[in-house]
């Protein structure tokens, strides 16, 4: 038996019918929604792959019931950028080269997207935390964290400045960066 699910996804409100509502979003905006951009990745909210913005929060979306979402706010990497060009977050990973493979990238793309939402100018600890709550097997996580110094000067106006330029303390493409779970110095 189907159970009607009415929330807002990217900027729309929608109605859709589903078999289980305590199947994980991730599964919906799949599955049933043909979302393909949010990846399965661990499915134990552990590697950030299918993180989405629920309500102005990066979420695992593989942990979020889709039952519970009933009138909350969801967006998905879909909702990024547009007609009009680029997210400056998505910009910033294209301009800095922070992908691979680009498994973990939408991920990526929607925890920092939160986080700027929430903070238009996070300081050097939070864009580390942000970045390191999601796994990435190609990268030493140089060029993420580029990025997302990048997408921080892109928000705020200053595109010419580069996010690989660093400062004190700040990480350049020569420091070796430490692994998901590992303290990034």
């Amino acid at each position: 038996m189907s159970v009607p699910l009415r929330f807002r996804l990217n900027d729309e409100d929608i109605e859709i019918q589903v078999k289980d509502p305590g199947a994980p979003l991730l599964d919906v905006l799949r599955h049933d929604l043909g979302l393909t951009g949010t990846k399965s990745g661990c499915e134990i909210g552990y590697c950030g792959a299918c993180t989405v913005i629920v309500d102005g929060e990066a979420v695992p979306s593989c942990l979020q019931m889709a039952g519970l979402l009933e009138g909350r706010d969801v967006r998905t990497i879909e909702d990024l950028g547009g007609p009009g060009g680029l997210d400056p977050v998505q910009r910033a990973f294209v301009e800095e080269a922070g992908f691979q493979c680009g498994f973990c990238t939408p991920g990526h793309v929607m925890a920092l997207r939160a986080l700027l939402d929430e903070d238009a100018a996070p300081d050097e600890e939070r864009l580390r935390t942000t970045v390191d709550g999601n796994y990435c097997r190609c990268t030493g996580y140089v060029k993420i964290l580029d990025s997302a110094r990048r997408a921080v000067a892109l928000q705020a106006g200053a595109g010419e400045t580069g996010a690989g330029e660093t400062g004190a303390g700040e990480t350049g493409a020569g420091d070796v960066e430490s692994a998901p779970g590992q303290e990034l110095r």
